[in-house]
């Protein structure tokens, strides 16, 4: 299965507000990274994105996101993102800066 195109071209619409992002191919989708680490990305119809296990505990209470697992083993701090749940604009950008914030704060690669 293909990935989200719809989401990739939003994100790269939303992108000029954010710091510089390298996008590569990985996973069978895209992800984007900011100093050598990935932030978020698309998986099959998913938004990826990464963040503290404490953030993203608190946004697993909602329907429309799960668990980063495409193995078998859950991701602490991944969350698959329904695109319902990122269906305006608005929505997409904070959740990019959710993963964006979180990375910046890794030390670089």
């Amino acid at each position: 299965m293909a990935y989200n195109i719809d989401i990739e071209y939003r994100i790269d619409n939303l992108a000029a507000g954010l710091p510089e992002l390298v996008k590569k191919k990985m996973f069978g989708g895209v992800g984007y990274l900011v100093n050598g680490n990935m932030c978020f990305g698309i998986h099959k119809e998913y938004l990826i994105v990464r963040t503290s296990p404490e953030t993203a505990t608190g946004l697993l209470k909602s329907e429309d996101i799960k668990p980063f697992d495409i193995t078998g083993k859950i991701m602490k701090g991944w969350l698959m993102i329904s695109p319902d749940y990122v269906e305006t604009d608005e929505m997409l950008f904070s959740m990019l800066q959710l993963g964006v914030s979180f990375a910046e704060n890794l030390p670089g690669k």
